[in-house]
């Protein structure tokens, strides 16, 4: 067994063992009322859900995804390296739908110091991409990232259409988030109570998670992202602040920068004084 497939089976057991853990825990603690729906509609173990969830519930949106444009001139190809953030970075040719490979960011710092620094050398240094269609389980997935060697994917709709990104770490995180009381003591950096019921949300957050960690129901059936919620919503990316109900939920926009919604105030409608 190579180091790759050994990591990503040890990470997945202790996943397992975390998620498993809570999953027996809360079962265990679940009230007696309970028991007769629990008969009827057993709660999904840690590998049923992996099996019943698609990647494209967790993966990074299109719209979200930050990568490299190597059809760029050279100058604005360096700009982008510095710029990096993210750990594997698509290369793309114009348009994100053109992903022609993917850069680790530890190869970054050898490119900068490059004469001859544009999109092939770009490419010649990185790894060809690896696309998985929508609708692929997680489970499947992490045995298909284990068999191709690979931690990170471009999900494409039945056309080919980019929709988005998935990596091994999201669903090792989805997987622990579902089952295990980590979020609540490790509080999410984009959740940020205001008090009053009311809460400050990075546009960027799935909609699963903040459903999880808030225990509202905000739909995930379309979009995956609160941006995307909102957007759709309106059928438009607002130009300037705006407040819009979902359901018992009001959403008010309070930064938009590049065609994407940045930070939005949220609270249940019920509960917010006046």
């Amino acid at each position: 067994m190579n180091g790759f497939a050994g990591g990503l089976l040890l990470g997945l057991a202790l996943a397992l063992l975390v998620a498993l853990g809570a999953w027996l825990i809360r079962r265990a603690l679940r009230p007696a009322s309970d028991a007769a729906d629990t008969r009827e509609q057993p709660p999904l173990s840690p590998l049923q859900a992996l099996q019943q969830i698609s990647i494209k519930s967790i993966m990074v949106p299109r719209n979200e995804i930050q990568g490299i444009d190597i059809g760029a001139e050279p100058a604005r190809i360096l700009e982008q390296l510095r710029n990096a953030t993210h750990t594997r970075l698509p290369l793309y040719r114009d348009d994100i739908n053109q992903i022609e490979g993917f850069l680790h960011a530890r190869q970054i710092a050898q490119l900068l110091g490059r004469a001859d620094l544009d999109g092939e050398a770009l490419l010649a240094a990185g790894q060809a991409p690896y696309f998985v269609p929508e609708g692929t389980p997680l489970l499947t997935q992490l045995l298909n990232f284990q068999k191709e060697k690979r931690r990170i994917a471009v999900v494409v709709d039945e056309y080919g259409e980019v929709l988005g990104l998935v990596s091994l770490e999201d669903i090792f995180r989805e997987l622990i988030g579902e089952f295990s009381n980590l979020d609540e003591l490790s509080p999410n950096p984009a959740i940020q109570p205001e008090g009053d019921g009311r809460y400050s949300l990075d546009g960027s957050l799935h909609l699963r998670e903040l459903n999880r960690a808030l225990g509202w129901q905000l739909p995930c059936d379309g979009p995956q992202t609160l941006n995307g919620l909102i957007t759709e919503a309106l059928e438009q990316i607002p130009e300037n602040d705006v407040c819009l109900k979902v359901g018992p939920y009001c959403l008010e926009t309070l930064e938009i920068s590049e065609n994407r919604v940045v930070r939005v105030r949220a609270w249940r409608s019920q509960s917010r004084a006046r």
